[in-house]
């Protein structure tokens, strides 16, 4: 008896007119490169190639989700009348790159017309525009309107700028949009943030609620066994693979953060604790970058909840700020730099890095609890990510496309477009302050305030010198003397 997934290996007969080719992270049914398709004549191909889970080596969760949410998305597609060619990773003839299967698609389709969505990385838009170049076919690569800032607006808003300060662009997008805004102009709250309050540690066991997580259906099982078996060596656990690989299932995870967690968001955003590793975080950066989840249906669910009094306004301003501000912002620094922003080495650091980030094996209990997570679920939250495994790679003198890259391959929700302006540019400071104002770097004494890690481990973070002395302090006041 054959799976659900085998209906994919159906092949599109005869030639086809149009040939909308549809990415990985780009599973977006508002998706400019299905409009106006016309099932009886035009096409759509979607591929699994290897190329994508190795130009670094990607955790296994991460590429079961991207093939489970692929083939989840083909589906969809084909059950609404669609003709979708589908190359499985394990095909014989699969070239093995995106480029390769595209071109492979055409010679045997000949569409008179090739459509996409822009991708979201310079290396993928890069090959496909060498592949065009070359092409017998015109190739139009379209604007990705999933997100709310059109590249243009933000090149516009950015020229002539010393620096780009997120909080001013977040303040114009709050106006714009017309978010979280008084009928006269205002804030909503008569304030633009709340981080004061949205600082807090905890000073007990937290109890949260637990997030959704979902079952791997016969789709995700078969997907979790083809990654075992194409990349036995690849990083990380998919023993707990819980994510929402369907559009359904991205509804339902932000449905459950709204009602159980958004509350107590905004409080202890910044908080850690061993572990926790999910506290009262939203878990929805994955199915958002996939394109399986609306930024603006998020932002509606939030302002919902703040308008019926089931979640406070720093707590709404705190996820309102990350979707709107932080998240549009990053991708328009990324574009807006080009692709030559990931060679950049401010702060002129060359070191390797560490072992332990791969495998969470280490005497520092911090790192443990935030890289052993990341090994197990291919997840941290943001001041895990800023403070702890970033702040270590900063103040140990790690090489910027070192740990970026690391954070591409590692981390389920990972896109280019995101990862490298958060790690190269905020946490490595190593673009000279387009990101972030100054370094984000801090002693041990930053995550003794924050989080419970330090009762655990068998460094001092007060001290920096002598054999218990904590190494994030140490590092710390070298990489002052430093620089």
């Amino acid at each position: 008896m054959g799976t659900p997934s085998d209906k994919l290996r159906a092949r599109v007969d005869g030639t086809v007119d149009r040939l909308a080719v549809v990415l990985g992270d780009q599973l977006d049914r508002e998706s400019p490169a299905l409009a106006d398709l016309d099932p009886s004549r035009d096409a759509v191909l979607m591929m699994e190639v290897a190329e994508e889970a190795t130009h670094v080596p990607s955790h296994k969760q991460r590429t079961a989700l991207f093939l489970s949410a692929m083939r989840h998305f083909a589906l969809e597609l084909l059950d609404d009348g669609y003709r979708v060619r589908y190359i499985k990773l394990d095909e014989p003839r699969n070239t093995g790159t995106l480029a390769g299967e595209v071109d492979r698609a055409v010679s045997i389709l000949t569409p008179a017309h090739v459509t996409l969505v822009q991708p979201g990385e310079h290396r993928v838009l890069a090959a496909i525009r060498r592949w065009a170049k070359r092409a017998s076919v015109d190739c139009t690569i379209q604007q990705d309107t999933h997100f709310l800032t059109p590249l243009d607006q933000f090149a516009e808003w950015a020229e002539g700028r010393k620096q780009l300060v997120m909080e001013y662009f977040y303040r114009e997008q709050r106006r714009r949009l017309d978010i979280l805004m008084t009928k006269q102009g205002k804030p909503r709250g008569e304030r633009w943030n709340y981080d004061k309050e949205n600082r807090e540690a905890f000073g007990e066991d937290p109890r949260p609620p637990k997030p959704m997580r979902f079952s791997p259906d016969r789709i995700t099982q078969e997907v979790i066994q083809l990654v075992d078996r194409q990349f036995p060596s690849a990083y990380g656990s998919v023993e707990d693979f819980g994510w929402p690989v369907t559009r359904r299932d991205a509804a339902r995870a932000l449905k459950d953060f709204l009602a159980k967690r958004l509350a107590h968001f905004g409080p202890h955003q910044d908080a850690m604790w061993t572990d926790q590793p999910f506290l009262y975080h939203s878990l929805i950066s994955p199915v958002l970058n996939l394109k399986l989840l609306d930024p603006q249906a998020a932002v509606a669910g939030a302002i919902e909840a703040f308008e019926a009094g089931d979640a406070p306004i720093q707590s709404v301003e705190g996820f309102v700020r990350q979707v709107i501000g932080w998240r549009e912002f990053i991708r328009g620094v990324y574009w807006t730099e080009g692709a030559e922003y990931g060679e950049r080495n401010t702060l002129q650091q060359f070191g390797s890095l560490p072992d332990f980030y791969w495998t969470g094996e280490t005497d520092m209990h911090c790192l443990t609890q935030s890289l052993g997570q990341v090994v197990r679920h291919g997840y941290g939250h943001h001041i895990q990510r800023l403070m702890v495994t970033g702040n270590f790679a900063l103040i140990a003198g790690i090489h910027p496309r070192a740990i970026s890259e690391w954070y591409l391959a590692m981390y389920v929700d990972a896109v280019d477009w995101v990862t490298l302006p958060n790690t190269l540019g905020m946490v490595m400071h190593a673009d000279g302050g387009v990101v972030g104002t100054k370094p984000y770097a801090a002693s041990g004494r930053y995550i003794q305030r924050m989080s419970n890690y330090c009762e655990s481990c068998r460094f001092n973070p007060g001290k920096r010198t002598g054999e218990d002395a904590c190494p994030f302090t140490t590092f710390y006041w070298d990489l002052l003397i430093r620089n």
